[in-house]
């Protein structure tokens, strides 16, 4: 260290020697290169301009004082300066959670499958000019959606607080300002398309399910308390009216009367008894909320692992009726992909019931659990128009 230190002086001296030799005007001041201390040389090096080697210390306070602005400019601009963009991203994402996806998925996938099933079945009639209708069309659907998750969502900011801290207006994201803006948006948006694109008689099921989705969430109905009602009014919106209207509304956009078929049939009782197991389990998650704003489920009533077999066994039934259906109706349905597929879908089913028992019923469990039953379900929709 010693070492180290002499050399840095024999240089600086030899510098300042150089120096005065070249200004000649300065004042002279006497060096004694044997005994020179650090604190001589630091005096010394202030009186000489900062350029080259030697800079002196207000340089270099100058200096790191720029570093730091250039460094916390730099982290700045890294994290987005434009507050106004900032604002603009986080209404976004509040939005997009607002709108709850895991239902927009299957809304959207349950109105392509049945439209493609309809121009499957009719392939001469495809015209370009249906995709503009059909687009509006299932953006009508996710704007009732979208009412129908938003103003629960309004009416349960207590229980959310509890159950769903993720969501944007229990988690402060979202101001119920905000949300009512977005809700009446959406229900006057899905029934001016509706209105203007399908007909009175698809205008009165669309309006069948706003209404429907009202009273399940708003005082003085809020039929969410009692389970049954909840569970037929659950079962009616995404089964039937989801089934039913979109499968009327294309064949009467291909200029056909609506009628029944097997696998149309089908997918509306399926999907009708899968929509009363999402109503059945979705309320898994959310007992001890529901316990604490005393809203009465089955959960809360028989508990989390009697519901979670319940939902499993009428799954379970609606794959062996899947199956059984392939088997007795081969006109109807194609058993080489019927059959399989099904038995895969109810093998999963039971591998993630093993599951959730093994992991004896936590929370995280059980979330896991729900959310598997939303893959069941738009895995059955992807299958459909094939079958």
């Amino acid at each position: 260290m010693e070492l180290a230190f002499a050399h840095f002086s024999s240089l600086r001296i030899s510098a300042v020697t150089s120096f005065r030799s070249t200004y000649p005007h300065q004042t002279k001041t006497p060096i004694k290169p044997n005994c020179i201390s650090s604190e001589n040389l630091l005096k010394t090096s202030n009186k000489f301009p900062s350029f080259g080697l030697y800079r002196h210390r207000t340089g270099f306070k100058h200096a790191s004082k720029q570093r730091n602005f250039i460094w916390a400019s730099s982290q700045i601009g890294a994290a987005g300066s434009d507050p106004l963009l900032n604002k603009v991203s986080a209404f976004r994402d509040a939005c997009w959670r607002f709108l709850r996806p895991h239902t927009i998925r299957g809304t959207a996938l349950g109105s392509v499958a049945l439209v493609a099933r309809a121009l499957i079945e009719n392939p001469n009639l495809i015209k370009w000019s249906l995709l503009l209708k059909a687009f509006s069309g299932l953006l009508a659907l996710i704007c009732g959606n979208g009412y129908i998750v938003g103003i629960n969502q309004i009416y349960d900011i207590g229980i959310d607080k509890v159950n769903k801290p993720y969501l944007p207006i229990a988690a402060g994201d979202l101001s119920v300002q905000s949300a009512w803006f977005l809700v009446i948006f959406f229900a006057v948006t899905g029934l001016l398309i509706v209105a203007f694109n399908f007909g009175p008689f698809i205008t009165s099921l669309y309006c069948l399910g706003l209404f429907l989705g009202t009273i399940y969430s708003v005082p003085p109905f809020r039929m969410k308390r009692f389970a049954v009602a909840a569970f037929l009014i659950i079962a009616t919106v995404r089964g039937f009216l989801l089934n039913f209207g979109v499968y009327y509304a294309t064949r009467a956009a291909l200029g056909l009367s609506f009628e029944w078929n097997a696998p149309v049939a089908f997918i509306t009782a399926f999907v009708t008894l899968f929509a009363l197991v999402i109503a059945v389990t979705k309320d898994l998650p959310d007992v001890e909320g529901d316990r604490k704003f005393k809203i009465s489920t089955l959960a809360t009533k028989l508990g989390v692992k009697n519901i979670a077999f319940l939902g499993s066994g009428l799954l379970l039934l609606n794959y062996v009726a899947a199956i059984l259906a392939a088997i007795y109706m081969p006109q109807a349905f194609r058993r080489s992909l019927m059959i399989p597929a099904h038995v895969i879908l109810a093998s999963c089913l039971l591998f993630q019931t093993w599951l959730l028992e093994r992991a004896n019923y936590t929370k995280e469990a059980i979330s896991g659990f729900y959310q598997f039953i939303w893959n069941l379900f738009y895995g059955e929709y992807a299958i459909f128009p094939f079958i």
